[in-house]
């Protein structure tokens, strides 16, 4: 059997989990299931589990609203006795956006006289090719009328032809303004209108001017084939990947997406922990154009919508190349039942050039390839596509990489108009500057949960008579006694270490993995902006407090219209210790996004990552006993010997794919995805 207490809700358990709240509260016509989710058990009861297949209490949490009354309410259901355990309204609040509201939303207002009529004085009568993308609101930006409300304002774009791209016409200065409970048009908000442009806003390959197609010189690729004959060496069973040493559950709902779980390392038969929980917990986007059709644009695509709600099934040969292992996800719409998304989660292994190597000076040489492996899933919101990658390497680093593209947001200009907010693009085209902060939130214990972090940084140590040239560095390392927040400096190379007190290796040094940040930005906002008040976590580039099962999202639960952060600021008010013990270490990173005209119509991938490394948590490098790569890589062979022989047994390098091609006699057929 491949349960596990951590596997995500299946189909079934979605249907009980709302038939409970049906039975017990009439939930069904007039209300919205926004979210159910798995209540993960404690983390005592998983270790019962592994220990003694004691099964924990199956429970589901249920946020949902009663669209008459704007009513948000929270449960948790048994789905092993079928019983309600909890129920209650929060007050003041408002459940997150689903995607229902969203596609409910753009048939209601297209099909709303007031909006074609305003439609209809832009020139714009072929409701075919006309798109509406409905946003939230801030609290800051809420009109005054509508307060109260479930509110949405709503862009519109319109497609140059069907299947063109809608975000190449916008439709500047006019937007309208839904109460999403009763999809009621409140407002038609037309302050400004630009004669549209000749932009060239296409990439889809037959919608490009043949004159831009044509004046291509790229020549072609020959092919690349990922070749793994005998299969991978990895092992998929249920949610549960191993390979090499490592071993890992692979974790899902309609928040945070993949979710990352029980994360070990084999050292010399001795299985280690070293992460409990990876995770996503907020994704905060803010657009730095205060015009109009900008204003109000700030998303919170994790807390607002949800990255789960947003997986998209990944295909074969485009998103992932090699011999590939797929699990599948299972989501709910608002009326609380389940659909499957196909091919959420890709596994499978990389190739990544030389993990280690030295050629001594008699011409001796020991080579070792890099192989990792990769847990990846990809998003649409909007726009937008975030592709997420956590890479295991077999000397002991965890690698998380985001990659971000899809299609700029951007906005037509008047000729000669300035546009101080963003980079001309096209022709009177302007992408507003924007920024990408994302939180990981990591559960991390490092040899088990009792740990310490640590601010380590690099100090110049001053000219004396111990130190007569100034070549003395020192590593300073200081203990975070108390939650809180620290932010990253350049100038002292500043890094947080996860260490486990308790639990000395070899050398007789505290054990312990460092956080190296990568893409650690700076907010850019003024401590009374809104959206800083609303996300006081983007405004740090780290914070520490005690693991708290309660304490998931930065920015609270509820962030749709919110005003106030009640989250990491509230929390970490209480001056909990920090100090050994089971820790959560956030992390804000992301993308400073200054728009360029070479982002446009699509936009290549922007990369940004951090990366987990052991420090002292193993004695040596842990990845000496990988092993060399077959014939041409033994060891005892000369380095140069192994070239000249590689090459004579197997043709030039230009060639040597097609010597090796998967599809010649004798080879098992060729698996690519």
């Amino acid at each position: 059997m491949t349960f596990h207490p951590l596997d995500p809700l299946t189909g079934p358990e979605f249907t009980q989990a709302a038939a409970v709240l049906a039975r017990e509260h009439g939930v069904g016509a007039g209300w919205r299931f926004a979210s159910i989710e798995l209540v993960e058990p404690a983390k005592a009861a998983i270790a019962e589990f592994e220990a003694t297949g004691v099964t924990p209490e199956r429970r589901a949490r249920l946020v949902v609203l009663h669209r008459a009354e704007n009513r948000t309410w929270v449960a948790v259901a048994s789905l092993d006795t079928d019983t309600l355990l909890e129920w209650g309204q929060v007050v003041g609040v408002q459940a997150n956006f689903t995607v229902d509201e969203w596609e409910e939303a753009d048939a209601a207002l297209r099909a709303h006289p007031e909006v074609v009529t305003a439609l209809a004085k832009r020139g714009i009568t072929d409701l075919e090719n006309v798109f509406i993308d409905t946003w939230t609101y801030g609290d800051a930006v809420m009109p005054d009328a509508y307060r109260g409300l479930r509110l949405g304002w709503a862009d519109v774009w319109v497609r140059a032809s069907a299947g063109a791209n809608p975000y190449a016409g916008p439709v500047s200065g006019l937007h309208f303004v839904i109460d999403l409970n009763t999809m009621n048009l409140l407002e038609i908000e037309d302050t400004f209108a630009v004669d549209p442009p000749g932009v060239m806003g296409e990439y889809v390959p037959h919608l490009v001017p043949e004159r831009i197609r044509n004046a291509g010189t790229r020549p072609p690729l020959l092919p690349l084939d990922i070749v793994q004959p005998e299969g991978p060496s990895f092992s998929v069973h249920g949610n549960l990947v191993r390979w090499q040493n490592w071993s890992l559950r692979v974790g899902f709902n309609y928040r945070e997406g993949m979710t990352l779980h029980r994360v070990t390392y084999t050292d010399a038969g001795r299985e280690r922990p070293i992460a409990n929980r990876l995770s996503f917990s907020e994704m905060v986007v803010p657009y730095r154009d205060p015009s109009v059709d900008h204003f109000r644009r700030t998303a919170f695509d994790i807390g607002e919508w949800g990255l789960g709600f947003m997986t998209t099934s990944l295909e074969l040969g485009c998103d992932c190349l090699g011999e590939i292992r797929y699990i599948d996800a299972v989501l709910h719409n608002s009326a609380g039942e389940p659909y499957s998304i196909p091919n959420a989660f890709c596994i499978h292994e990389e190739d990544n050039a030389v993990l280690w190597k030295h050629v001594d000076h008699d011409g001796g040489a020991e080579v070792r390839r890099m192989r990792r492996l990769v847990v990846s899933f990809h998003v649409t919101v909007a726009n937008y596509e975030y592709l997420v990658y956590w890479r295991f390497y077999q000397d002991g680093n965890i690698e998380c990489e985001v990659r971000a593209t899809g299609i700029m947001v951007v906005t037509h200009l008047e000729a000669g108009q300035p546009h101080p907010n963003g980079t001309l693009v096209d022709e009177r085209t302007y992408a507003p500057f924007h920024q990408h902060f994302i939180v990981a939130r990591m559960d991390l214990d490092i040899d088990g949960p009792a740990n310490t972090v640590y601010r380590s940084e690099t100090r110049i140590e001053p000219i004396d008579a111990a130190n007569p040239l100034g070549l003395a560095l020192t590593q300073q390392n200081t203990p975070i006694e108390t939650e809180g927040f620290d932010d990253f400096d350049w100038n002292t190379q500043r890094s947080w270490k996860v260490v486990n007190e308790q639990t000395l290796n070899g050398l007789g040094t505290p054990v312990s993995y460092k956080l190296v940040p990568g893409g650690a930005i700076p907010s850019f906002f003024h401590p009374e902006a809104p959206a800083l008040t609303r996300a006081q976590v983007i405004g740090h580039t780290v914070w520490v407090t005690p693991n708290d099962d309660a304490q998931r999202w930065p920015c609270g639960e509820f962030v749709n219209q919110s005003g106030v952060d009640h989250g990491l600021p509230e929390w970490i008010s209480a001056g909990r210790t920090v100090r050994d013990t089971d820790v959560v270490l956030w992390y804000t990173f992301g993308i400073h996004h200054i728009t360029r005209p070479e982002e446009w119509p699509v936009m290549p991938a922007d990369i940004v990552s951090f990366w987990l490394k052991p420090v002292g948590f193993f004695d040596r490098n842990p990845s000496l006993d990988v092993a060399p790569s077959a014939a041409h890589c033994a060891p005892g062979m000369e380095h140069g010997e192994a070239v000249a022989d590689h090459q004579h047994e197997h043709g030039s390098h230009e060639h040597s794919s097609h010597e090796h091609s998967p599809d010649a006699p004798g080879t098992e057929p060729r698996r690519t995805a």
